[in-house]
């Protein structure tokens, strides 16, 4: 199968994914008790009101019609009305969906940028003061619960020490790095103030897990018979460590790394509402506290679609990396 054909599979495949959670967001309003009509409708609105406001929303169409006009409207871009902030739902997610991404990203950055130096260093000084370290590290990141860690993060530097904000977003990347283009570097500091503490947050657990999936993945492969012929060639040790040891070790973490961005896009939920991160987490409590059906179903679908994007981009870097999955 070539890189295309494959390619083009996982895409087909994500669509099916992707209408199986529209169908999914637009069943659980119907297997939750209350009404869209009681989120709408004044206390003392009279009986004929209520039937007045359910044709407006269309709830009183068959379920047949009510999904295939959500359909087409999930489609068309039209995703409903919010009447509890008085905007269009669409807007209303995709305005939060910068603030998620961000903090995911940060917090991928944060875990891979410490966790695969940690790994290397863990599997190639086995046994020593470094690999001990490394290796406790990794079992109090993996241990701690995220929302513990943000809270001592918050009461130690940010109401301790003063050194960061304790909660908020400040300002947004994309306007702090235009600020940094015309040489006002105050964007980019206040957004790095903001956003460390809760990618901290957010990335301990997945830094703990790709130190050790890099750590025993380095030991697996320092063990294999080429890894010896290499040496006996003669090559340098970093190259071997680095250019053929290390390589071979990413496939996997590859994967992983993939599936960890589309669960922190979706599971950002308590590190958003302990630092009080504007973002999809903080916007479904609130969707769900106050029954705002269409920001929390467009919240829902633009997770799941977060997902799929997600794991067709690891699926197409992964045959990149190891093109006989593609076979």
């Amino acid at each position: 199968m070539s890189f295309g054909r494959f390619l083009l599979k996982r895409l087909l495949q994500g669509v099916v994914v992707v209408w199986g959670v529209i169908t999914v967001v637009f069943l659980l309003r119907f297997i939750t008790p209350g009404s869209p009509v009681d989120v709408v409708a004044p206390l003392d609105a009279s009986a004929e009101l209520r039937r007045q406001i359910a044709r407006e929303l269309g709830v009183n169409q068959p379920l047949y019609v009510q999904y295939t006009e959500y359909l087409l409207g999930v489609v068309q871009g039209d995703w409903g009305y919010s009447y509890i902030s008085r905007t269009e739902a669409s807007a209303r997610v995709f305005a939060r969906l910068p603030a998620t991404v961000e903090l995911a990203a940060s917090a991928t950055v944060v875990a891979v940028v410490l966790s695969i130096p940690l790994g290397v260093v863990s599997a190639t000084r086995r046994n020593q003061p470094a690999d001990y370290g490394a290796t406790t590290f990794s079992l109090l990141g993996i241990s701690t619960p995220n929302f513990w860690l943000g809270i001592m993060l918050i009461l130690l530097l940010g109401v301790q020490f003063e050194v960061f904000p304790v909660g908020g977003r400040g300002v947004g990347f994309l306007p702090a790095l235009g600020m940094l283009l015309v040489g006002n570097p105050g964007g980019i500091v206040n957004w790095l103030a903001h956003i460390t503490l809760p990618a901290i947050t957010l990335g301990t657990y997945f830094t703990a897990l790709i130190t050790r999936l890099t750590r025993s993945g380095m030991l697996d492969q320092l063990g294999r018979s080429y890894v010896r012929a290499t040496r006996a060639k003669g090559l340098p040790e970093t190259l071997v460590r680095y250019r053929h040891v290390l390589r071979n070790t990413l496939i996997p973490v590859v994967t992983v790394v993939g599936l960890q961005m589309g669960t922190l896009i979706g599971g950002a939920v308590i590190t958003e509402a302990v630092f009080d991160w504007p973002g999809l987490g903080t916007t479904v409590i609130n969707s769900i506290n106050q029954r705002d059906w269409p920001v929390l179903q467009g919240a829902l679908i633009v997770i799941g679609v977060g997902f799929v994007v997600v794991n067709i981009a690891v699926d197409a870097l992964y045959a990149y990396l190891n093109p006989r999955v593609v076979e």
